[in-house]
């Protein structure tokens, strides 16, 4: 009892005085001053940098209250390493259905391959903007660095072998507007407590619950991607750089840190994947391999430890479109072929 009494001191006086170097802070940096308003209502102001932004509508805690609203298109970025050499291959086809979506506003191929990157003459033609973005450093958390092109309040974050149709990722997007600070999307895992181990688990097995949404298809809010940038420890970093894995989940863990809130899960979808086939190759994916679940395993355990506690918030909610799978017409239905990719 007196450990825990003692222990519970310790982060009581961590919280503190984390509060007071940033009342300090905000005293001697008068033009960087939180307003009361920040101060005073969740998540606070140890999470919201005055360096993103000076206008309070930028971050995805506080626009409802603003009386404000979101910008109403988003960024895609697509994370890949193959070399694109077929117009069949799976990042050609998710180039176009995202490009019919009336809500795009860019297209980002973050390229983190061996080999020479494509050219944008070499990707499909589509009526809106593609970059080809080559990060200085090719470590699997590039994926979530905030570049300058990206300026819209929403990011869809994807795999380059994600099949997700354009009526999927509309409606993911439009639930999304109305949970701005969450992760919304469609591949959900969940961890677990392992009393025989005595640590954390990690499973992808189709049960009522989850907790974590992966970011190889999934909605964000482009300021988690400066808070996993600058706000988390380099412990942090550096266990995700070194296995080059877990990425999805530090994300997942930094956002329930930050709004206590588990993520969103949008339609029935379970396969969210394709077979990774460039030139008539089929590369092996690591989704499958057994160590693989191991290591994200290792991770998670490594991040409650960093962080010091398990943020991940489980939810039992799916969120689908109206009239989903209700037998009426289909011209009733506003995504009227979700219906047919759902249950894949």
């Amino acid at each position: 009892n007196y450990v825990a009494i003692l222990f519970g001191i310790l982060i009581l006086n961590l919280i503190c005085n984390s509060y007071l170097f940033q009342i300090i802070r905000d005293r001697i940096n008068i033009h960087n001053s939180r307003s009361y308003f920040v101060w005073n209502s969740h998540p606070g102001t140890l999470v919201t940098f005055p360096q993103f932004s000076d206008i309070l509508r930028d971050f995805p805690f506080h626009w409802r209250h603003l009386e404000t609203s979101l910008r109403h298109n988003f960024t895609a970025v697509i994370y890949a390493t193959l070399p694109v050499v077929s117009s069949s291959s799976p990042l050609f086809r998710l180039i176009k259905n995202l490009a019919k979506s009336s809500f795009i506003s860019r297209i980002m191929v973050l390229w983190n391959g061996e080999t020479a990157p494509p050219t944008v003459s070499n990707l499909p033609h589509v009526p809106v903007p593609v970059n080809i973005i080559q990060p200085p450093q090719k470590t699997i958390s590039s994926r979530f660095h905030p570049h300058p092109l990206i300026q819209t309040d929403a990011i869809l974050n994807l795999d380059e072998d994600a099949v997700l149709t354009t009526e999927e990722v509309e409606f993911a997007f439009k639930v999304w507007q109305s949970y701005p600070d969450r992760i919304v999307g469609y591949p959900a895992r969940s961890h677990y407590w392992d009393d025989s181990k005595g640590s954390w688990g990690y499973t992808s097995k189709w049960t009522n619950q989850y907790s974590i949404i992966l970011t190889g298809a999934a909605f964000y809010h482009r300021y988690y991607n400066y808070l996993y940038t600058y706000y988390l420890h380099n412990l942090l970093h550096k266990t995700v750089d070194q296995s080059q894995n877990c990425e999805d989940i530090l994300m997942n863990f930094l956002v329930s840190h930050v709004t206590k809130l588990p993520p969103i899960k949008v339609t029935q979808r379970k396969q969210y994947k394709e077979s990774m086939t460039s030139g008539g190759k089929t590369y092996p994916t690591p989704w499958n391999d057994s160590d693989h679940f191991l290591q994200r395993q290792a991770c998670i355990n490594s991040f409650v430890g960093t962080f010091g506690y398990m943020p991940l918030v489980r939810s039992s909610l799916r969120l689908d479109p109206v009239l989903f799978k209700d037998p009426v017409s289909n011209l009733r239905k506003r995504y009227r072929k979700l219906e047919l990719d759902g249950g894949k």
